[in-house]
């Protein structure tokens, strides 16, 4: 394994962002498709015929996934607005919700330890 550690800009790069959300996006419009039954015999003949009533599954899917992408986009780069610009730099080497490392506490405020003792 390498010892090198990813920056943040590493890995918030805007590419990967909107692959993430590509894919979110890609995915409702499969989700859409199937659960409209969009490969089904039934379903394409009403649309051949002309007497499938309302929005047809693939133009529905394209607009599940569209509005997908768009979410998914924003609330990526809202996210993103969360990160402070100086720790862009630094490198990830522990899980970044974690308190921040402190120094060994003194005896005195362990918890347990009495002050009379």
């Amino acid at each position: 394994m390498s010892d090198e550690k990813p920056t943040r800009r590493d890995i918030l790069r805007p590419l990967h962002l909107l692959g993430i959300a590509l894919a979110c996006g890609v995915f409702a419009a499969i989700v859409t498709l199937v659960s409209t039954g969009a490969f089904t015999a039934r379903v394409n003949n009403a649309i051949a015929n002309g007497t499938y009533d309302g929005l047809t599954p693939i133009a529905l899917g394209l607009v599940v996934g569209g509005g997908a992408f768009i979410i998914t986009l924003l609330f990526l780069a809202m996210l993103i607005l969360v990160v402070d610009p100086a720790d862009v730099t630094k490198t990830v080497d522990r899980p970044v919700l974690f308190d921040p490392e402190t120094p060994d506490e003194p005896e005195s405020d362990k918890p347990g330890h009495s002050a009379s003792s």
